[in-house]
């Protein structure tokens, strides 16, 4: 593990063991006391020197020596990996850089899904959104989980649970974003961890908007700031890049703040934060895919009373980690899960580590992703349907996608993303290939790694019940559902003065227009 002053390079990866067979846990119904109402990263970090109660007679009752720790989660909405203590150049990230002097940063850590409610409904629960029914995006098919989530377990052990922005006196719940149904008058005891009882530990979740679109806009044009091969390089992509990262940094504020307010409160030391975003960043080949850009996070974790030097760690960690991470620290003895604690004196990390893609709003889609340290293997199950595909929030949000399209039918550029369909089957040798940009499915060369990998997927998702593969359209009215995405598609576009049916040339010039591009 890493020690002492360091450079650490790396390539993007990530890494899971296999899930286990999934234990039955009943669903915990708890009276509440109150109403809630790649490119390569090169980073550089200075190494620094249950009880027989029910929840709410420990609640009522807390200790005013109870030295477990505080919990809290801070959660970045659609957050990839570009801040400077992840080695990102011309970002300002001196806050997130703080939780990083002081803990562990997870440098290959991924989502278990490219979107938020699929992701946020696995790492809530510590289980693959496949397994508990929770795989398509804002699925309208929502159900009381069989499982317990983190809140359950904590609330449980007699922590009280918060669910706010992280600011005194805050009265507004910030977003959760499940896929499954629960009471926001009961989940939560307040939205603030100020109303607990003096000496009471909390759980906090604080769940921050940015980077999430659409971005705040930048004082300047970035240049120094390195992007993805697979964007063309051109005014509008760079504008669109420079808002995001002006928007992270907006995020980072909001992460001082929190900081600010444990040390103020002198709760800091032991306090456990841990900081990730809910999957990777909000453009092309990244939200919604599982390719890096869609599904690496950065996690850092810091808990001074028990993790006293700050490390790097290059062991591929998933968001899947987070809960048993939570339960250690709570001395509540975990049960078994796919997740592995953070906390582990050596992070060796996993061996193997799996994603999943579902419908995401008016774009069907099943796909699926297995990858060690080196390779990964994607498969299509729809290669007949296009990379771009459909997507009404795409096509309102991304004016990136729309560039693509105008200059590849200029004749201007060239990328496998612009295929009318798909191959079946995608690897990837992370190591020489880090954007992912040269599929060796069919390269004779690599084909044992391919049978590997192909194998270790079936085999995931036969063991955890993949539930992707039933027809949604047998709970769902899918016509519905995606006339209901068109009206908003075609409403939005009429606010913006558009019609519905505009040209792609003629949106990349409205575009231009919104970015203040010439």
């Amino acid at each position: 593990m890493p020690s002492g002053s360091l450079a650490l390079a790396m390539a993007w990866a990530p890494r899971i063991i296999p899930d286990v067979s999934r234990p039955q846990f009943p669903p915990q119904r708890l009276s509440m006391r109150k109403l809630p109402v790649p490119f390569s990263i090169l980073f550089c970090v200075l190494v620094c020197s249950t009880g027989q109660a029910t929840a709410d007679e420990k609640a009522s009752e807390p200790k005013a020596s109870d030295d477990r720790p505080n919990i809290v989660w801070i959660i970045a909405d659609d957050l990839g990996p570009e801040l400077a203590c992840y080695g990102y150049p011309d970002v300002a990230t001196p806050n997130v850089d703080r939780l990083a002097k002081r803990g562990r940063l997870f440098a290959n850590a991924f989502s278990t899904s490219p979107v938020c409610s699929s992701s946020r409904s696995a790492f809530q629960t510590g289980r693959y959104q496949t397994s508990i029914g929770c795989y398509h995006h804002l699925t309208r098919d929502k159900k009381e989980l069989q499982v317990p989530t983190a809140i359950d377990w904590l609330r449980e052990a007699g922590y009280f649970i918060s669910h706010g922005n992280g600011e005194v006196g805050n009265k507004k719940a910030n977003k959760y974003g499940v896929n499954y149904l629960y009471d926001k008058r009961t989940h939560f005891d307040a939205y603030d961890w100020s109303e607990r009882e003096p000496g009471q530990p909390f759980f906090a979740q604080v769940h921050i908007h940015e980077p999430h679109r659409p971005f705040v806009k930048s004082d300047r044009q970035r240049t120094d700031a390195s992007i993805p091969p697979h964007y063309p390089e051109h005014p509008i992509t760079r504008a669109d890049w420079s808002n995001y990262l002006a928007t992270i940094e907006v995020m980072d504020q909001k992460v001082g703040g929190i900081l600010d307010r444990l040390e103020a409160e002198g709760i800091s030391e032991n306090t456990l934060v841990i900081f990730f975003g809910d999957h990777g960043r909000p453009h092309v080949r990244g939200k919604q895919w599982l390719y890096e850009g869609g599904l690496h996070t950065p996690m850092i974790v810091r808990w001074p009373a028990k993790l006293s030097k700050a490390s790097v760690e290059a062991g591929l960690a998933t968001l899947l980690d987070v809960v048993p991470t939570t339960l250690q620290a709570a001395g509540i003895d975990p049960p078994e899960l796919p997740g592995k604690s953070l906390l582990e004196n050596e992070w060796s990390g996993h061996e193997y580590i799996f994603a999943a893609r579902d419908r995401c709003g008016d774009a069907p889609d099943r796909i699926r992703s297995v990858r060690n340290e080196r390779f990964k293997y994607i498969r299509n199950f729809h290669p007949e349907k296009p990379y771009l595909q459909l997507s009404s929030y795409k096509k309102l949000s991304y004016p990136v996608e729309t560039l693509m399209k105008v200059l590849h039918a200029e004749g201007q550029w060239g990328s496998p993303f612009m295929a009318e369909n798909r191959p079946e089957e995608e690897l990837y040798d992370l190591s020489n290939d880090p954007h992912e940009m040269h599929n060796l499915a069919k390269d004779e060369a690599y084909q044992s790694k391919l049978l590997e990998l192909r194998t270790t997927l079936n085999d995931w998702m036969n063991e955890t019940v993949d539930q992707g593969g039933v027809d949604e359209s047998r709970t769902v009215n899918l016509e519905e559902l995606m006339a209901e995405k068109r009206r908003w598609y075609e409403r939005t576009m009429e606010r913006r003065g558009l019609e519905p049916s505009v040209s792609d040339s003629e949106y990349l010039q409205w575009w231009a227009t919104e970015l203040g591009v010439e």
